[in-house]
């Protein structure tokens, strides 16, 4: 075990380089935040593109050519969509290969091992992977239930950019999980859209509960891996620092909006950052 155990760990697969990649990309995003204004030269398209909906600026100061690029913010329901399509293909797909003996459709198969497959064999890694797409699947579900039930969008947009990156992550993030396995083998009436302070739970101690639960699900599913999962630990730690730059962007806003927010309120982690 101990053989195959650092071959996987030092193998650098297209798959991993490609996480990587989109984590230092949001690492150097969230840093270059932290710098203090008036270092830097601001870039109206790089502020732009890593905010969406309240943290973007103000429609009068962004230049004209990056509002023509603007979809609406409620169209994060679609991302869920694919996920639930894409995904639930992927746990048919799997569930045919592990309990009937189906092969992976071709097109899957040869895209599988493009991407990086895991070349050991290892039962308990398939099932492990199983389980996480299926918690993959039913994360996005319930996401969908609420964007289309619980969720209130406002007149808020995002990027045509970030919108094509989020339809796209989904499929890699499910894709990722099946890469994991061995090759072989809203109700309620709307009161208004005003932003308010919110407090009690996880809000007394961060800015932005949600983005810190996203980060724990994926947590969670590396937990289900067995902790020795370096590939979704990559996504793990993509997941994290995109996180962390979407709730210190929300940390920002609304300690811009509200002269009396809690100062002993955290953007993303309770007590630390």
């Amino acid at each position: 075990m101990a053989a195959w155990a650092g071959a996987e760990l030092s193998a650098l697969t297209p798959l991993r380089a490609l996480w990587l990649t989109l984590t230092a990309a949001f690492l150097l995003a969230l840093l270059l935040q932290l710098v203090p204004p008036g270092l830097l030269s601001s870039c109206a398209l790089f502020q732009d593109l890593i905010r969406y909906g309240k943290t973007k600026s103000r429609a009068s100061l962004r230049p004209a050519v990056c509002l023509s690029f603007d979809v609406p913010k409620r169209y994060f329901s679609h991302f869920y969509m694919v996920s639930v399509l894409w995904n639930g293909f992927l746990i048919w797909c799997l569930t045919q290969s592990l309990f009937m003996g189906v092969p992976f459709p071709y097109w899957l198969h040869a895209l599988l091992r493009i991407l990086g497959t895991v070349q050991f064999r290892g039962g308990e890694l398939a099932l492990s992977a199983f389980l996480v797409l299926v918690f993959l699947w039913l994360h996005s579900l319930r996401r969908l239930f609420e964007c289309f039930y619980v969720s209130v969008f406002s007149s808020a947009m995002i990027h045509i950019v970030q919108y094509c990156f989020g339809l796209v992550y989904y499929v890699l993030v499910g894709l990722t999980v099946l890469s994991q396995v061995p090759m072989d083998g809203r109700n309620g009436v709307i009161i208004h859209c005003n932003y308010r302070i919110p407090f009690g739970d996880w809000f007394e101690y961060v800015s932005s509960p949600n983005y810190l639960a996203e980060l724990m699900i994926y947590i969670s599913m590396a937990v289900t891996f067995g902790f020795h999962n370096l590939t979704w630990w990559l996504v793990v730690t993509y997941v994290f620092f995109s996180q962390a730059l979407c709730a210190f962007l929300s940390h920002r806003f609304y300690q811009s909006k509200f002269v009396s927010y809690p100062k002993h309120r955290k953007a993303f982690l309770p007590f630390l950052f």
